[in-house]
Parts: C-alpha cells; structure tokens; sequence
C-alpha cells in the first residue's frame, strides 16, 4: 500500500466516521476532507473544485429546479387529485399511492416526489380514522425503489452513468436502467403493498406528530368563478364531492358583494360569485386548480399578476401593533397599495360572517395572503405583523400545466434518443420554465439543494483520487481474495451487499462514488464485463431501507409517521433481501457477464 493510497483511505475513514457520528452536516463534512486531500497533496490543486462542474452535480441541481417547475405547474397535482378516497382498503391504498410514487421519482428527483405525495397520504390517513405511519413507510419505500428506474431518477443513477462515461467513454442512456429498476420496483412493491406494510411496528398510546402536522391553520377564504367558467350554471351542491376529495368545506356564495342565505346549496352558481370556503392553504390551492378558480376579481387578480416575478402564499400573525389591526384589508388599501390580495383569515373558535377583505382583523389572526413572489418581506414589514414558519406553499399556475409536461417530456424524449446531451437538454428546460415563469427567476436557485451539490462536487475529486492511486483496485482485489473460487455471480452479489449495506448507514451518493470505481476494477480482476458491476453498484446504492438516515426520504416520514429508529429494518430487512435475490437475476438477464 503506497503513501498516497494511506492517506485516502484515512481520508475516507474520516468522512464515513464523521457521517455516522452525525455531528457535523455532511456537505461541510465532504468539504474539509477535499481540502485535507489537497492540502496534503493527495488531490491536486488544479483539480480541487472540478467535482461543482461535473456533469453528475449539474444534473442533481437541474432535476431538482425541473421537479418544481413540475409542482409548480400543476402536473404532479393532475395526477395526484384523484388519489384521497378513504373507502379503500389500506393494501389497495398503499398499492395505488405507491405505484404512483414510482411512476413520479423515475422522472423527477425521489424526494421531490415524497414530499409531494406525503400530505396526500396523510389527509388520507386522517380521512379514514388510521395510523398514517402504517402507509408513509410504504410510500417513502415506494418513491426509493421508482427512482431506479430512469437515470435521473436518483442521483446514484446519475453519478454511475458518468463514471461509465469516464472509465469507458460513453455513458449509460436514460432508460439503461430501465429493465433491471423495473424488475426490483415491481417485487418491492408487490412485497411492500402486501406484506410489508403488516410488518411496521404500531406504537399504541402514542398521540405523535401526524396530528399535529395535520393540525394545520384552516382559513375562511374566498374564490371567484371566473368569465366563461365551467361551473357556470351548476348548482353549488354539485362542487361538494370536488371540495370532499380536496377537503374544502363550502360555507356559502357571496354575489354582488352580498352574502346568499346559507350554503346556497341549490343555488346556479353566475360568473364572478364568490365561494366562501374553509380550508388549509394548500386544500384551497387544490380545489382552485381542480375547478379552475380565480384567486379574487379580475380587477384585482391582474394587479397582483402584472407586478413581480410570480405569486407566492405566505402566512403572517396580526399583532398588537400590526397596521392592519382594527382595520380591514379593503380600509388599508392592501390591494391597490401593496399588489396583495387576503385570501383567507384564520380565527379559531370564532365566526366571520362579513366579506373577507371586509372583515376586520383582530390580533392573533393569521392571515393568508397572495403576493407578488419577491415582495414578502416587504409587505410583511409594511404591514408589521410575524411571518409564520415557512412550509412550502405554492401557488399552482395550471394554465401552464401542459406546457412543463410538454418542455419536460420533449427533453427527455431528446436525451434519451441521444439527440442532446442531457444536462444541456435539462439545463434548456430550467432555461424554459425561468422564462415562461414556471419557475420564477428570483426563485430558481432556491430550488436547488446546495449541501448535495457540495457534498457531490467534494466528493468526486477524492473519489477520483482514489481510483488514480490504486485505491479502488485494492479493495477489488481484497473483495476478490474474499470470493477466491466463486462464480463471478457469487462475486457480483458480494459487492451489492457490501455497497447496500454501505448505503443504510452512509450517504447514498458517497457510497456511490466509492463503489462504483471497486466494481470496475473487480470486472477487470475477473476480465468481465464491467456494467453488470456498475447496474449492481446502482441498485445497491438506492436501496437503503433499514434506517432512516440511510436515504433522505426515510428521514423525511420519522417524524410525521411516528416511527423509532429501529422500526425500518422490519420492513426493510426484507425487501432488501428481495431486491438483491431479484436483482441479480435480472442483471445476468439484462447485462451479461
């Protein structure tokens, strides 16, 4: 063993002891190692940053700019609205959200999709009176095993296909992936849908976070049924099964600045009435988009559109000293002064019966408005109330529903046929969707998730320094000293095991960068072909169900399904050995030695 490959593997040694004390972000963790590296002489310093313009970094940060624009438009949300129905059973529930989870991750990041899904899944949960942990771990499983699918599915994808294409010249296709992800997400979800979900723990007597998660603000607001609508001519009784699969509740029609008697339940419904609903933010944003709502009047909708880059939901406090305490949104000119609408007050306990922005604002209110997209923090300040913790509201622009889908599938369509390079054709999209508006250009770079795209760029260059040295050739050799004897199989099955197991406690992308290196270099031992070893290396990678810091969407439920730390490995101790007994299989199949 040389020097320099000492020196790399105590550098490795560091990072992986680091990652599992958790005391330190990983990003920051990967950083200070590639400077050691540098610093000692191990990485050159003409190479130290060249990991931020690698193509695998830039594609994690373009498909996670396009998975907004996605959201953003209403494309995951056309999917998505047809899937809250409490009747069914959980095994058909699980089966029909986690196929659908699947399907998403393997055209967008995994985690995106998660975190779409999730506040499906629990409206679900609480629509049906059951534990939303028996459901979360499923889908979070489900959106994990989806990834594998496509190459921009999950960033171990990624990193493989352009290792393949630095060790080799040409990278693994978009759809390379395809047969072997398709055979592993089809049994782990088949297990998953089946037995999986009989297998999570139930913690009785615990009241735990979904709940609360659940107990979120609930907003009287307003929507206008706009010129030339649809629902022109319908009775108001004929939009509660809309508002019933969005959870809205439909408290009355106002009509020419007056409010109708009751829920107008038989009422026909004119051009410009208002509905009065109760709703949380993102409920009253699904409805909107299902039925094609206005957030207010014309006039008053088209002053807030024509100022800004975008619209943005935001939620403030009203407090004692706030401006608009006292007073009402239409008295402090709140539309024509600051390009904001009042959409909805939250009062608890307490009744509005008057126009929202004819209402008057008492403290304690949170209040939800509608605002030009970079004027929050001013608006927040003239108004002089508390901004609510930020959780992500969004406004969906379905008008511009088709187009995303249509600039998404035509990049993807022209990646795939090898008629663009990928990050160019992806990075022509996010290009798209700033100029069309999809994604506001002030919010494009907020998108990105920066610790992973360090994390990437600082690991790439160890990564690469490792493989330079010899490193990489010396743990193929000692796996291979292991497996003296055995048929390349047995050998093939070692390395997922080993990188799986990696996986569950380390960073999926770390361990992706060091595997995939040993599994050419023991295809090169053995004087095989080396992309069985590269698709082994992929699967392995993705696949970390036995903890919850394994893979982020795995954190991402804890929390909200009110698991334990150990609840993850019933589940997914076997479905991981079910993905490596189909896998293999499959890979032979697929990807002959």
């Amino acid at each position: 063993m040389t020097v320099d490959q000492m020196i790399l593997f105590a550098i490795f040694a560091g990072v992986f002891a680091m990652l599992l004390w958790g005391r330190w972000r990983y990003d920051l963790v990967a950083f200070g190692a590639l400077l050691v590296g540098v610093l000692v002489g191990v990485v050159p310093s003409d190479r130290a940053f060249a990991g931020f313009g690698h193509p695998a970094t830039l594609v994690v940060a373009l498909v996670l700019i396009v998975s907004a624009g996605l959201v953003n438009s209403g494309a995951v949300q056309l999917i998505t609205r047809s899937l809250v129905d409490s009747g069914r059973s959980l095994g058909k529930h699980i089966a029909i959200m986690g196929s659908v989870g699947a399907i998403l991750s393997a055209f967008m990041n995994n985690v995106a999709a998660l975190a779409l899904l999730m506040p499906v899944d629990l409206q679900t949960a609480r629509k049906a009176k059951r534990d939303p942990g028996l459901s979360l771990m499923p889908l979070s499983f489900a959106t994990i095993l989806g990834g594998m699918v496509t190459m921009i599915g999950t960033p171990p994808n990624i990193i493989i296909a352009t290792i393949r294409e630095d060790a080799f010249g040409e990278p693994f296709a978009m759809f390379d992936f395809a047969p072997v992800g398709l055979v592993a997400a089809f049994a782990g979800m088949l297990f998953v849908a089946t037995i999986g979900w009989r297998l999570i723990p139930r913690h009785q007597g615990e009241d735990g976070a979904p709940q609360q998660l659940l107990d979120l603000a609930s907003y009287v607001a307003e929507l206008t049924i706009p010129e030339a609508s649809k629902q022109i001519g319908r009775a108001t009784r004929e939009l509660y099964s809309e508002a019933e699969k969005a959870d809205v509740a439909i408290l009355g029609v106002i009509r020419a600045g007056k409010r109708l008697y009751g829920t107008s339940a038989n009422r026909q419904l004119h051009a410009n009435d208002v509905l009065v609903l109760e709703a949380t933010p993102e409920a009253l944003d699904e409805f909107r988009t299902t039925l094609k709502l206005d957030f207010a009047d014309p006039d008053r909708q088209e002053r807030v559109e024509a100022v800004g880059d975008g619209l943005a939901l935001m939620e403030i406090v009203v407090t004692e000293t706030s401006r608009i305490r006292g007073k009402t949104a239409m008295a402090i000119g709140l539309n024509w002064r600051r390009n904001t609408i009042l959409m909805g007050i939250s009062r608890r306990g307490r009744r509005i019966s008057k126009q929202v922005r004819r209402t008057e604002i008492r403290t304690g209110d949170i209040l939800l408005l509608l605002t030009p997209a970079d004027g929050q923090a001013e608006i927040t300040d003239w108004l002089g109330c508390l901004p609510l913790a930020e959780r992500g509201l969004n406004v969906t622009q379905n008008e511009k529903t088709w187009l995303a889908i249509g600039l998404f599938g035509a990049a993807v369509a022209a990646a795939s046929f090898g008629l663009v390079y990928l990050p160019i054709a992806l990075g022509v999209v996010v290009g798209l969707y700033a100029v069309t508006k999809i994604v506001p250009l002030s919010e494009v770079y907020t998108y990105v998730e920066w610790p992973v795209v360090v994390l990437l760029g600082s690991m790439i260059p160890l990564g690469q320094a490792l493989e330079s040295s010899g490193g990489t050739e010396l743990i193929a050799g000692s796996l291979i000293g292991l497996t003296e004897g055995m048929p390349p199989w047995v050998i093939l099955t070692v390395l997922m095991v080993v990188t799986m197991t990696l996986s569950d406690v380390l960073n999926n992308t770390a361990t992706t960068i060091v595997a995939a290196p040993v599994g050419i270099a023991m295809a090169q031992s053995l004087n095989v072909n080396a992309d069985p070893f590269l698709m082994a290396v992929a699967v392995a990678a993705s696949c970390a169900f036995l903890t919850p810091i394994g893979h982020k969407n795995n954190t991402l439920i804890l929390g909200p399904g009110g698991y334990q730390f150990g609840d993850y490995w019933r589940t997914g101790l076997p479905l991981e050995i079910l993905i490596v007994a189909v896998s293999i299989p499959a890979i032979l199949v697929f990807w002959p030695l």
